[in-house]
């Protein structure tokens, strides 16, 4: 199995750019997109309806052209759920979930911190149910992959300057802390864990300094899974050069 995970910063605005359907080529199992940033009715049919793939879109209830997430899928699920079922959270339109036999993927934009205390608090709220919701479907013997923008470097290694942005969120001892609980409850970053020494890799750069262009980035983007899923993984990648966005694809293959 192949899954692509992607925050497009719009959705639209990479259609325009012609990098949706690239995304397409070897026909991968699952492509989950973040910050979709548009509803389903605004998007064009070629890209609401993929020959070969079942589509599933949510979006911000209260903002327009905000948030939203996105999943193409090959296989068609037993169920799909838009949100964890509390409203706080789901209305802002950043959690599809797929059932798929054993196997739930769950597609997530979690909140960026910034925007002052309530936002931040937002954010580690959000955390918190997230793991409780996935602790859940684990609990019940579903394996679990969750992918997307996680807003959070984890450890120094992830981002370029780690030293300048102890005190910015994105990398605050208290969002970091929230990783390390995932990992403590068994759920494994598989980048890191096919690649524990690799530097340098990124996923996430800011437009406005064309920090690109200079590699000082955040690795931020995703694929955990439930450890009896470990011994599948073959591959995770960052495809850094997959332009179109201020962030790049992020790849998985399982057996």
């Amino acid at each position: 199995m192949k899954l692509i995970s992607w925050n497009v910063n719009g959705l639209r605005a990479v259609v325009r750019k012609e990098r949706f359907l690239p995304l397409f080529q070897g026909k991968p199992d699952i492509i989950c997109l973040q910050e979709v940033k548009a509803e389903a009715e605004q998007l064009p049919e070629d890209v609401r309806n993929i020959p070969g793939y079942h589509s599933y879109f949510t979006h911000s209830k209260g903002r327009k052209g905000y948030s939203g997430v996105a999943v193409y899928s090959r296989v068609e699920p037993e169920k799909v759920e838009y949100g964890m079922g509390i409203s706080r959270f789901d209305d802002e339109g950043r959690i599809i979930v797929l059932y798929l036999k054993d196997t739930v993927i769950l597609n997530v934009y979690f909140p960026n911190g910034g925007g002052g205390p309530e936002r931040l608090q937002y954010k580690l709220d959000f955390y918190d149910a997230f793991l409780d919701f996935i602790e859940k479907l684990h609990k019940r013997g579903k394996h679990i992959i969750f992918c997307g923008d996680v807003n959070t470097a984890h450890e120094a290694v992830d981002l370029a300057r780690p030293k300048e942005n102890e005190n910015h969120t994105g990398f605050l001892p208290e969002e970091r802390a929230w990783i390390d609980e995932v990992i403590y409850h068994g759920y494994v970053d598989t980048f890191r864990t096919l690649h524990p020494h690799t530097r340098d890799a990124y996923s996430y750069w800011d437009m406005k300094t064309a920090a690109r262009d200079r590699n000082v980035g955040w690795r931020i983007d995703y694929f955990f899974v439930s450890p009896e899923l470990v011994g599948k993984v073959q591959k995770a990648e960052i495809l850094s050069s997959y332009e179109g966005s201020d962030h790049c694809p992020i790849v998985l293959e399982l057996l």
